[in-house]
C-alpha cells in the first residue's frame, strides 16, 4: 500500500508491563504483528490464524486494513494492521488488555481527529456554504441558460473538492498556506488602457467601458490599502480574491462590467503570479473564473467574506 505520513504515540498498559509506539495515520492506530503478539500475550502462530481468519472470513478487508511502513531499525518495510484488525483479534483471544487498549485507542484517536480537522475546519466550512450559496443563488436569480450551466458546472466540480479536502483532513495534512510575497498592484493607468483594448473586441455597445463613476480608482486601491500597519487583506490571493469582489460589486462602467472585472483580475493575478502553477497550469480554470465572476454579481453583500474566501482557496489551487 502507499505509505502515508505517520505520528507515533506510547502505549503502557495498565498494569505497567507493555510499553510499545504505536503508529498514527489515516485516522487509525495501526500496530505490527509483532506488538499485537506483545499486546495480547500470544505466539505469532496464533496471531497470524487469527488475523488471515479476519480477512477469509470478510470480516474486514485487508487492503484498507493492512499497509507497509518503514520504521527505524529494519532495513525493509514492516507490516501493520489497523485498529480494527487489533480488536477483531482482541475478540478472538477474548484478552482482557485488548479491551483496555481498545479505550486507549479511542482516547487518543478522538484527539488526533479533532486536532487535524481544527487545521481545515475553516475551510471546508467555507467551501460548503459556497455550495449552499451558489444553490441559492440560482433559485432567486433569473439566469440565462448558459449562465445557470457555467455557475452549476463548477458547483458541481466544489462537491467533488469537498471530497477531496475531507480526504486530506482524513490523512492529516495539512493545506498550503497563502504566500506572504508583496504584491504588485495594477495601477488605473493600466486598467483603462486594458478596457480600452477590451473595448476594440468586444465593444458591441456605445458605452462598453465608459465609466459611470470614480469607483474603479477605489476598487484598485482598497485592496492595497492598510491599517495600523498591516494591510487588510495580507496575502496577495486575498488582495486579488477581494479585487475581483470590489470590480464586480462596485459595477463601475455603464457596460461590460462583468468582462473587464475578470479582465483586470486577471492582470493583477499575472502581475503577482497567480495565473498558472510551477508546471505551467492554470490554477483558475476558466468555467470557474466565469461562475464566480457571477456567483459575485448575484450574490448578497452579506455573503462577501464566504464569495472571497471561497476564491481565495481557489487561487491558491490548493
Amino acid at each position: 500500500m502507499t505509505e502515508k505520513k505517520s505520528d507515533l504515540v506510547l502505549y503502557r498498559s495498565k498494569d505497567g508491563t507493555v510499553q510499545m509506539d504505536v503508529q498514527l495515520v489515516r485516522e487509525t492506530i495501526w500496530l505490527s504483528q509483532a506488538q499485537i503478539c506483545k499486546l495480547f500475550e500470544r505466539d505469532q502462530s496464533v496471531i497470524s490464524r487469527h488475523v488471515r481468519n479476519v480477512f477469509k472470513e470478510g470480516e474486514l478487508t485487508q487492503k484498507s486494513n493492512m499497509q507497509k511502513m518503514h520504521i527505524s531499525g529494519s532495513d525493509k518495510p514492516v507490516v501493520f494492521y489497523s485498529l480494527d484488525v487489533i480488536i477483531s483479534v482482541g475478540y478472538r483471544v477474548k484478552s482482557l488488555r485488548g479491551t483496555d487498549f481498545r479505550i486507549w485507542a479511542t482516547n487518543v484517536l478522538k484527539q488526533h481527529i479533532v486536532q487535524g480537522y481544527t487545521v481545515n475546519e475553516k475551510r471546508l466550512k467555507e467551501l460548503k456554504q459556497t455550495v449552499k450559496l451558489a444553490s441559492d443563488i440560482t433559485k432567486r436569480k433569473k439566469l440565462s441558460g448558459d449562465e445557470a450551466s457555467i455557475l452549476l458546472q463548477t458547483v458541481s466540480e466544489y462537491v467533488g473538492a469537498l471530497d477531496l479536502l475531507d480526504d486530506y483532513d482524513h490523512q492529516r495534512v495539512t493545506l498550503g498556506k497563502v504566500s506572504s510575497r508583496q504584491a504588485k498592484s495594477v495601477t488605473y493607468n493600466e486598467a483603462i488602457k486594458l478596457v480600452d483594448a477590451m473595448r476594440q473586441k468586444f465593444g458591441d455597445s456605445a458605452v462598453f467601458g465608459k465609466e459611470k463613476d470614480k469607483t474603479l480608482h477605489s476598487s484598485l486601491n482598497a485592496v492595497m490599502q492598510s491599517f495600523d500597519g498591516k494591510d487588510v487583506y495580507p496575502s496577495v490571493e486575498e488582495k486579488a480574491a477581494n479585487l475581483l469582489y470590489f470590480l464586480v460589486k462596485n459595477h463601475s462602467f455603464v457596460d461590460g462590467n462583468k468582462r473587464i472585472a475578470a479582465a483586470v483580475f486577471l492582470r493583477f493575478a499575472d502581475k503577482n503570479k497567480l495565473l498558472y502553477n510551477k508546471d505551467g497550469e492554470k490554477i483558475i480554470a476558466d468555467n470557474a473564473l466565469v461562475a464566480m465572476t457571477l456567483m459575485i454579481a448575484e450574490s448578497r453583500p452579506k455573503e462577501k467574506d464566504v464569495i472571497t474566501a471561497m476564491l481565495t482557496n481557489l487561487i491558491t489551487g490548493k
